[in-house]
């Protein structure tokens, strides 16, 4: 899949130069991320359903450690955007007039929690409908809780809806190399690179900073928790959910990839039917650079001195805030302006920013994904390898996990 895919990316990137008034071309692309995402919400909800209704009483699962594992690499994350943006400090043209988005931004912490809220008790048939996967997994965790005690019947019946929307995501996902040359040639016919060029420096020091997470801080972590080369599972997840989340520009639409991925390396069905459409909510680690890094670029232009203190409070804000990011409009780009609050960074400049954000997101936005979503699967991994290290028995008679 891989090899068809770089070929689909070659022949997307030629048609692009050659032909870039074929339009026609373009559709391939929106017929795969359409398809992806409008199995995805369905997926997600009888696959974490299904999941929590066949788990026995007292069946053991990684979850708690996962959920840690989320929130502290957006925390690490942002620290390292912090450290980069001061050792590379970068100057935003803001004088010139960009236009972001007709989206809201959110007010401040108070609104970013209540829109999480407020997305938790969604409408189930219109958290599916509109794509609200907070609410879509609130909603299939009560209601696989409550289908505990339903017969073995009944729970059948779920588990072979599950089974067939899987199936049905693999076809989509072999069409993958279609879709990837449809949007590889949207991209490089309507955009080219030219516009990129004038923010240089800052794409080198936000892909700089996430290229140092994925080599150096995600190794750390692999390490101490499984006590082996880290880099044949970090290489593994790259290769296999990064590449198609890059393309995807989705953490939702790469669910079903970072599914088929968990099953190939062997992962605990129970848990990973779980993490990965969670991690895909709340594992925002690519967001946090975002933030941090455009926020401090906007102080530094304004000559906004930011403490060691106030930078700190950032990591922890940009770390909430990013995994609350799926539940605003915009993603991780509107939630700018509220760390740019924390340096008393009035709105119409923090709104310039938002809109340069949109600019360079061609590949910003394509990294930032592909982070996020292949660490969905790097996470879940190494919860469980840890806990197969530390209780093998647990594990006995249990197939190894292949991760190289």
């Amino acid at each position: 899949m891989v090899k068809r895919i770089i070929c689909g990316l070659i022949i997307g990137i030629l048609l692009g130069l050659a032909v870039p008034q074929a339009s026609g071309i373009s559709i391939l692309g929106d017929l795969f991320i359409g398809a992806l995402r409008g199995i995805a919400p369905v997926l997600v909800f009888f696959l974490v359903m299904s999941s929590l209704c066949h788990m026995e009483k007292g069946q053991k699962t990684n979850m708690k450690m996962i959920v840690i594992l989320y929130m502290a690499g957006n925390v690490a994350a942002a620290a390292c955007a912090v450290a980069a943006s001061f050792l590379f400090p970068t100057s935003l043209a803001l004088s010139q007039q960009v236009s972001a988005s007709d989206a809201a931004a959110p007010g401040g912490m108070t609104e970013v929690m209540t829109n999480l809220l407020m997305n938790l008790v969604d409408n189930p048939l219109n958290a599916i409908i509109n794509a609200n996967y907070i609410g879509i997994l609130a909603w299939a965790i009560i209601f696989g809780i409550a289908l505990k005690s339903a017969a073995p019947e009944t729970k059948n019946v779920l588990e072979n809806i599950s089974d067939a929307i899987t199936m049905a995501v693999q076809w989509v996902i072999s069409c993958a190399p279609f879709g990837i040359m449809g949007l590889i040639f949207t991209t490089i016919s309507h955009q080219g690179l030219s516009v990129l060029l004038g923010y240089g420096r800052l794409l080198l020091v936000l892909l700089g900073t996430m290229a140092a997470v994925v080599f150096i801080v995600n190794p750390v972590i692999v390490f101490l928790f499984i006590r082996r080369n880290p880099y044949k599972l970090i290489f593994i997840c790259l290769k296999e959910s990064f590449i198609t989340a890059f393309f995807t520009r989705s953490s939702a639409a790469n669910i079903p990839v970072n599914m088929a991925l968990c099953e190939k390396l062997g992962l605990d069905r129970d848990t990973y039917s779980i993490s990965i459409p969670l991690g895909a909510t709340i594992n925002m680690a690519g967001a946090a650079i975002t933030i941090s890094t455009m926020a401090l670029a906007a102080a530094h232009t304004l000559g906004v001195q930011v403490s060691a203190g106030s930078a700190l409070i950032m990591c922890v804000v940009a770390a909430i805030s990013a995994a609350g990011s799926s539940g605003v409009a915009g993603g991780s780009l509107l939630l700018i302006p509220l760390a740019c609050s924390l340096f008393g960074i009035p709105d119409d400049i923090s709104m310039q920013v938002v809109g340069i954000g949109f600019i360079i997101g061609v590949i910003q936005d394509s990294c930032e994904t592909g982070i996020n979503s292949s660490t969905d699967v790097l996470y879940t991994a190494i919860a469980e390898l840890r806990d197969r290290r530390l209780h093998p028995e647990n594990y006995a008679g249990k197939p190894p996990v292949h991760c190289g």
